[in-house]
């Protein structure tokens, strides 16, 4: 049994890497050396070849970090690191919730370690290169020590709640389980802009003026009502624009970036939010959420026949609930991967939807030039691989988007 676990675990990482690799290949090739006609009015030639070049940057990073991970996680499986690490946690503590604790936060601090050389080339050397790094040393680190913090903190706190859930549940695990990780997930919809983001960046009120009223005036047109306008200081870490809704009912919230009010007329803007607030209207937060709910509770079903098998151990002296999560969420993985190519699908769907939103009840004009600045300005690949978009990508292509705009 555990033989044939090891051999399944293998296959399942060693197919993923390759369809990773064959995926991103597929993608950098895709490139059609001639820039799109429909792009023409605001994409120069110079811009598109930078665009080529970042992608390239990325992509070539992208291939050592993922073969990095991948050599390092085999390792951990050949080499017996896991069963050592469980080991090395039951010599301090017998305690249930301080071995899963003591095992999950040391395997994520070393793997983060470990990944500091990526993220520092990334930001400072590819980032830098390309425009777009806005961040400072100090910043960096202090982002760093202040994610560690908050994982320790929620991450922890959620492992050992299920820990200790393991240990009075017996069978109803899953139902504990599941009514936790959907009462935090519901509990970032509502709170995340609040209380997590203010961690990293500052958010303050939309200042009077033109901008502000052309917001309002539209929020009142389609009766959404929205007295949380703010503005993040994006420019902080990066130069790329952006914008989001977040939140539900009173706690619902507009987030601008700085770089995007910098970059784009008022028009624009307003046609984002119309975008933005095609999603609400639209309740696609709502079923996004109880679409993610709904897996969840699958997944911990299925958790809660696998977790109480005494022969998974991946060569560990005896079971434990953290080897059992281990172990579950690597066989897991091939469910997890296609309900992410449903949830990605579902999104494209509703970037649509919301599109024809913002057109009908504002203009397609504005949204159609602030899509394609935002693709300008944050170097996008224009033509991805269709077999790159079907799995990874949440958001249609900018191409796709502006073919169904131009019928409005």
């Amino acid at each position: 049994m555990e033989l044939t676990v090891f051999r399944i675990i293998t296959g399942i990482l060693v197919f993923n890497y390759l369809a990773e690799l064959v995926l991103g290949f597929l993608n950098h090739n895709s490139w059609n050396p001639v820039l799109p006609e429909k792009l023409k009015d605001i994409y120069s030639e110079e811009k598109y070849r930078k665009a080529m070049e970042y992608d390239k940057a990325n992509y070539i990073t992208g291939i050592l970090s993922g073969a990095f991970g991948f050599i390092l996680i085999m390792c951990m499986l050949i080499f017996r690191g896991f069963a050592f690490a469980d080991s090395l946690v039951r010599q301090y503590t017998q305690n249930p919730v301080l071995m899963s604790l003591a095992f999950f936060g040391g395997l994520a601090f070393l793997s983060d370690l470990l990944n500091i050389p990526f993220d520092l080339y990334e930001t400072f050397v590819i980032e830098e290169k390309f425009g777009f790094n806005r961040t400072t040393a100090k910043t960096w680190i202090f982002d760093k020590i202040k994610g560690w913090m908050l994982a320790l903190i929620m991450g922890g706190g959620l492992l050992a709640l299920l820990t200790w859930f393991y240990q009075i549940a017996g069978n109803l695990l899953w139902i504990y389980a599941w009514l936790l990780v959907s009462a935090v997930s519901l509990f970032l919809v509502m709170f995340y802009s609040s209380l997590i983001v203010p961690l990293f960046n500052k958010q303050t009120p939309l200042p009077a003026g033109d901008l502000r009223n052309a917001i309002e005036q539209y929020a009142v047109q389609t009766g959404f009502k929205i007295d949380n306008i703010f503005v993040i200081d994006g420019s902080k870490r990066s130069s790329k624009a952006n914008a989001y809704f977040s939140g539900l009912g009173p706690k619902k919230r507009i987030v601008l970036f700085d770089t995007l009010i910098k970059e784009h007329s008022a028009e624009e803007i307003v046609s984002i939010l119309a975008h933005e607030i095609g999603h609400y209207k639209k309740k696609h937060t709502i079923r996004g959420l109880a679409l993610s709910i709904l897996e969840n509770g699958v997944m911990f079903y299925l958790f809660g026949l696998f977790i109480g098998n005494p022969l998974l151990t991946l060569g560990a002296e005896q079971p434990s609930f953290h080897m059992g999560i281990l172990i579950f969420s690597l066989l897991y993985s091939p469910v997890s991967s296609v309900l992410h190519v449903i949830t990605n699908y579902i999104s494209r769907r509703h970037e649509y939807q919301a599109d024809r939103f913002a057109a009908k009840t504002y203009q397609a004009a504005p949204l159609i030039i602030a899509l394609k600045k935002l693709s300008v300005n944050n170097l996008s690949n224009l033509t991805p691989h269709p077999a790159y978009v079907f799995v990874h990508y949440s958001h249609p292509p900018l191409l796709k988007r502006l073919e169904q705009l131009d019928n409005f």
